[in-house]
């Protein structure tokens, strides 16, 4: 469990200096890669070894491992708000599709702090922008005839749990396992029959997931 402690300190106004700014990314490279390898009770200090740096160059960054998992959980945050404007973008009501392909995507690449992200990653804010988009994206997609219209938007949020828990589970045994959960998903949200693309789990693969999660 991680230990109880101060909020981290405001992002600073005035951009990062060149040293500064190579060092930030070193320290959320390495933390990033060891929380998807290990979990988030990796200390610190191994942080700071795969990055390269010196305790105190993180520690004036990150006064905590909690002010850093908040910050990596803040940009996965950005991220997938900025997905979810992109996806507006997108004719012919495939945003909705786009949306939950990126997302896998960006889950996929970011495991580490995923438990986090869906419980207390985003603002009442932040939730209601990305809620309002899902719902926009939704009309479009039944306007469209790309989803069942029976389908809605609080479904929509269950999917995206969904990937997250598929993420989380299969990352070590199956890093790819997510894709053919979210075919099955868009298969079973159209009105129409969809091919399902990606492979199953052999089951070699599906023992070792049951094993790492017992």
């Amino acid at each position: 469990m991680l230990d109880a402690m101060p909020p981290p300190a405001k992002a600073p106004t005035r951009p990062l200096r060149a040293d500064a700014a190579r060092n930030l990314e070193r320290v959320v490279d390495a933390a990033t890669d060891l929380f998807a390898e290990r979990g988030l009770e990796v200390g610190v200090d191994e942080i700071a070894a795969r990055a390269g740096v010196g305790m105190g160059t993180l520690y004036r960054r990150f006064p905590n491992k909690d002010a850093l998992i908040k910050f990596l959980v803040a940009d996965l945050v950005s991220q997938t708000l900025l997905l979810a404007d992109n996806a507006l973008a997108e004719p012919d009501g495939i945003g909705l599709e786009s949306l939950l392909r990126g997302v896998g995507e960006l889950q996929a690449a970011n495991p580490g702090c995923l438990t986090r992200l869906w419980r207390d990653g985003f603002s009442p804010t932040e939730l209601e922008h990305l809620r309002g988009v899902l719902r926009r994206l939704l009309t479009r997609a039944h306007e469209a005839g790309a989803v069942r219209p029976e389908i809605t938007v609080t479904d929509v949020s269950v999917l995206l749990w969904s990937l997250q828990q598929i993420v989380t589970m299969t990352v070590h045994a199956a890093p790819g396992a997510w894709r053919r959960h979210l075919d099955i998903l868009l298969a079973g949200i159209s009105p129409r029959p969809r091919k399902i693309s990606h492979r199953p789990l052999t089951q070699h693969e599906l023992d070792a997931i049951n094993d790492s999660q017992s």
